[in-house]
């Protein structure tokens, strides 16, 4: 597989858009230069999360964007995502390999260099490593962990890295500085007044 394209991975979260429709919000990012989008709706069931995914999947596609469906290897492959991202209380990396086949993508998101290391071994494509800054979505993982940890996991794994957890465009520019392949995100374009701007801005900011 090649590697990843993208440096801006955009995550959504429904109720972070101010009340406006997900899909809405999706087409301002992808007009806004968005190339990677991972569809992560936990609440829904598998119909609902198809359903989403398929129109989802149609937009990516107008923009020339790959879709994630996270978690759902099922999902993904029934509306022909470019893959999924795993967690740990996912399917393994292993398993979800040999259910998607080769040119499927598969993002593991970690939280230390031993995740990161599994996750290298087990096949993954990408990780996302998190949370770098405090974010309330990202709380429960526990404290932030830093720029420092995120240098050191850019330099021990030959994966491409992403940065997730309180990335905005006023540190964007400092985690690319560490060598990170680029960001992942939610609030910062997800809950932005005017989600095509932000997202300008970041893609500009992460390609300067």
């Amino acid at each position: 597989m090649p590697a990843p394209a993208f440096d801006l991975y955009l995550v959504t979260d429904r109720t972070q858009t101010r009340g406006h429709d997900l899909l809405w919000v999706l087409k301002q990012a992808l007009a806004g230069g968005v190339k990677a989008v991972q569809l992560r709706e936990k609440d829904l069931g598998g119909k609902e999360l198809f359903q989403l995914a398929e129109k989802a999947r149609n937009l990516c596609e107008r923009y020339d964007a790959a879709l994630f469906i996270n978690d759902r290897v099922d999902v993904a492959l029934a509306v022909d995502a470019a893959g999924v991202q795993l967690g740990k209380a996912s399917l393994p990396i292993e398993i979800a390999r040999s259910i998607l086949g080769p040119q499927k993508y598969i993002g593991a998101s970690i939280h230390s260099l031993t995740e990161g290391q599994q996750a290298e071994r087990g096949g993954a494509d990408f990780v996302l490593f998190g949370p770098v800054y405090f974010t309330p979505s990202k709380a429960s993982f526990g404290a932030p962990q830093g720029l420092a940890a995120l240098a050191k996991i850019v330099e021990m794994l030959s994966l491409p890295v992403y940065a997730i957890g309180g990335v905005t465009a006023d540190n964007t520019a400092a985690v690319r500085r560490l060598g990170a392949r680029g960001v992942a995100l939610i609030a910062a374009i997800m809950g932005a007044e005017k989600p095509q701007d932000a997202a300008q801005t970041i893609v500009r900011l992460l390609r300067s």
